[in-house]
């Protein structure tokens, strides 16, 4: 908006004159008279130009158009000041800063002065009661916060982050009920936070990283149920010592109970009792308790005093301090807490500690797909319905990723590792150390990243993530389930005119019998045929999750063709549906 003040409606030529009490700005040629008033708007003005933060060479040439980061009412009164960060514009940055009482900026609501050099906060800040933005980060500024913020009724956004403040963080941030913002990030304060912050209710986002903060984690933040980031890390919190990730999902869990052996206090950032319960529950993480490894971490089973039993993914020492591991694990709680679906993994809980850091999830008693094919006594309890059902599982789980989420998430690693059993034989996807959540404004470019055999061919020269990235990798896995054992150099062979001609029934397990009623030979051709779809080198020419979970929705009308005739070329080429003769 262009600034009314009086000091922009006068020529170019208007004169700053000034007394020892008082100032004003006459036209050139006017005598300063005895009766003269200072209006409110010219002691803006003047404060204005003592700033200093343009040139003036700028002043003269553009000050009756459009000073960036000056902003007016329709009274011409100032009520944004924001200087502009980069080198386009030449000013002194807070050289004359604590020269200037800002007090004369009576209507002023959003105040940005942060990267300004201040070693010292200018006069006048506590009358500003108008302010909804107070920036004042990124500076050298020291000591205790030299305000009240009980003065700053109507504010939004606080931020004081990149400083050397020192002291407690002031309890009167209870009082700021409009508050949607708390960035106090990387600065030096020291003691509890403060109990009053459970009064801040507005609150969305809440970074205090990076200080001295002690004690334990108040148990109150918990009623902040409109928060959507948190960033407690790099402190001295007893207990769990948590690094908050995004809390989104606590508005669903903020009403369980935190009793002994509650999982959800864990979720609450108040995990001492279940941190302890998962201590002696493994004694310490024994190797005796460690039931696998995954790709980053081991696993490890627990039996709570509650009865209930979980697993734990607990990394390394050597891992989290690892960034890429960390990432991992970062990544993972982000995206289980996004996800509730019966084919995907619960996540309970989490867990960063100065000791550990781990994962809960629910615990799945069968344990991997690939373990399950690679047990002969195993394998032949996987009828056909059994495996048709989990290819269906797995199929509803990356559709729901893929087209229900927002925005979707590409999992990355779909292999038989990663598909867990339950012990009815239900199917759980999981390991999303490596998903990514797509960017609609962004290529998605990534590192190649995945389990050898299972990763889509494009991404060797694109390194461009899509869903059909997962859509290849679940053609491998439904045709290894079918197989019962990767189709490894099989793939690769497929356009080969010999491969073509082998038989469907020669290439399943023949660990278990050849399917012998309608339906089963239905679905097994059925599920061979949408893993050849798959499987296309061509992206594009692949079907999306969407379309092979609604295939297995779908009813199939029946033809006379016997199972034992159907080919690969038929399946590749053409619809192909199947009854026994007999």
């Amino acid at each position: 908006m262009a600034i009314y003040t009086s000091i922009l409606m006068v020529s170019i030529q208007l004169l700053l004159c000034a007394s020892s009490n008082s100032y004003t700005i006459l036209p050139p040629g006017t005598q300063r008279n005895a009766t003269s008033k200072v209006s409110p708007l010219d002691k803006e003005a003047y404060a204005l130009f003592s700033l200093h933060w343009w040139s003036i060479q700028y002043n003269i040439s553009n000050r009756c158009n459009n000073w960036p980061g000056v902003e007016c009412n329709d009274n011409g009164s100032i009520t944004k000041l924001s200087p502009p960060k980069d080198s386009t514009y030449t000013f002194k940055r807070g050289l004359y800063i604590r020269d200037i009482d800002f007090s004369v900026f009576s209507n002023l609501v959003h105040l940005d002065l942060s990267q300004m050099d201040l070693y010292e906060l200018p006069l006048g800040l506590n009358s500003l009661k108008k302010l909804i933005l107070l920036n004042i980060s990124s500076n050298n500024l020291q000591d205790e916060i030299p305000f009240s913020l009980a003065n700053f009724p109507q504010l939004m956004v606080f931020d004081v982050s990149n400083n050397s403040f020192t002291g407690q963080i002031p309890h009167e941030i209870g009082m700021l009920e409009n508050l949607v913002t708390l960035d106090l990030s990387f600065n030096k304060f020291s003691g509890s936070i403060p109990l009053s912050l459970s009064h801040v209710t507005s609150l969305n986002h809440l970074r205090i990283s990076n200080n001295q903060l002690d004690g334990e984690l108040p148990t109150t933040i918990l009623g902040l149920s409109q928060l959507k980031t948190v960033d407690l890390s790099r402190n001295r919190f007893l207990g769990i010592g948590i690094c908050v990730l995004r809390a989104r999902y606590r508005r669903k869990h903020k009403n369980k109970a935190a009793k002994h052996g509650d999982l959800f206090s864990i979720w609450n950032y108040n995990g001492k009792i279940a941190f302890e319960d998962i201590i002696e529950a493994t004694q310490d993480f024994d190797i005796r308790y460690c039931i696998g490894t995954g790709a980053y971490g081991s696993v490890y089973k627990a039996k709570l005093p509650s009865g209930k039993t979980v697993a734990l993914k607990k990394l390394h020492k050597t891992e989290s301090e690892n960034p890429s591991y960390y990432k991992s694990f970062c990544n993972e709680v982000e995206v289980l807490t996004e996800i509730r679906h019966r084919n995907i993994i619960r996540l309970y809980g989490y867990c960063l500690h100065n000791r550990c850091m781990f994962l809960v999830y629910e615990y799945l008693e069968r344990g991997s797909l690939f373990c399950i094919l690679a047990d002969e006594i195993e394998a032949q309890e996987l009828n056909w319905s059994k495996r048709v059902n989990i290819i269906k599982g797995t199929a509803y789980a990356l559709a729901h990723m893929h087209h229900h989420c927002t925005p979707p998430i590409v999992h990355r690693d779909v292999s038989s590792n990663n598909i867990l059993l339950n012990s009815e034989l239900e199917v759980c996807v999981s390991d999303f150390g490596t998903a990514r959540l797509l960017d609609p404004d962004s290529s998605n470019q990534t590192l190649l990243v995945g389990t050898y055999g299972y990763v889509a061919p494009e991404l060797a020269y694109t390194m461009s993530v899509t869903t059909k990235c997962d859509v290849y990798s679940f053609g491998v896995v439904a045709l290894e389930t079918m197989m019962g054992h990767h189709p490894g150099e099989f793939i690769s062979t497929l356009t080969k005119p010999s491969t073509q001609q082998l038989l469907v029934k020669d290439v399943l397990d023949p660990r278990i019998p050849l399917p012998k009623s309608r339906k089963d030979m239905q679905d097994v051709v059925h599920v061979v045929k949408l893993a050849l779809a798959c499987l296309s080198s061509d992206p594009k020419s692949r079907p999306s999750m969407q379309v092979v979970a609604n295939e297995f929705l779908a009813s199939k009308a029946p033809i006379h063709v016997s199972f034992s005739d159907v080919s690969m070329y038929q399946l590749m080429n053409q619809e192909v549906y199947v009854i026994d003769k007999n």
